[in-house]
C-alpha cells in the first residue's frame, strides 16, 4: 500500500465568511463595551455584550459594508430582529452624511479574495483579544 500524504485544504469561502462574521460580530458588540456592558444604538438598552447584536444599518448582503465598522453597530435582539433593524432610528444615529455615504458604497459590488478574508478574521481576532483584556 502506497502512502499518501495528507495535503491541506484551503479552506471553504462560506467557512471563511462565517469565520468573519463571527469575529467581527465580537468586536463590533465589545469595543464600546465598558465593563462587559453595551449599548444599543437605537434603543439605549445596555446589556452584556454577548447578549446582543451587531446590527447592520445597510443590509449585511451588500459586501461592501458588510463589515464596515461605520455600518454595524450595537443593537438589542428587539431593535435588529423584531424591528427589521430600525433603519430610521439608525440613521439619526450616524447621521446625514455618514447614512448616505454607506448607502452609496452598499451599491457598490466588491467580491473579497480569501487572502482578504483571512487577513481581516486575523486582524479582529487581534481585536477582540486586546478588547478583551481590558473589558
Amino acid at each position: 500500500m502506497r502512502y499518501m500524504a495528507k495535503v491541506a485544504k484551503k479552506p471553504l469561502r462560506k467557512n471563511l465568511i462565517k469565520e468573519l462574521d463571527t469575529v467581527f460580530s465580537q468586536f463590533i458588540r465589545l469595543r464600546y463595551a465598558k465593563n462587559e456592558i453595551a449599548e444599543c444604538v437605537t434603543c439605549g438598552k445596555k446589556d452584556h455584550w454577548k447578549k446582543l447584536q451587531a446590527g447592520h444599518f445597510m443590509s449585511r448582503s451588500n459586501y461592501s459594508t458588510r463589515w464596515d465598522e461605520n455600518n454595524v453597530q450595537v443593537q438589542c435582539v428587539g431593535c435588529n430582529v423584531y424591528k427589521s433593524g430600525e433603519q430610521y432610528k439608525y440613521s439619526l444615529y450616524l447621521g446625514n452624511n455618514l447614512s448616505e455615504e454607506l448607502y452609496i458604497k452598499s451599491k457598490q459590488i466588491v467580491k473579497f479574495a480569501d487572502v482578504e478574508l483571512i487577513d481581516m478574521i486575523d486582524y479582529y481576532k487581534q481585536q477582540v483579544n486586546v478588547l478583551l483584556k481590558f473589558s
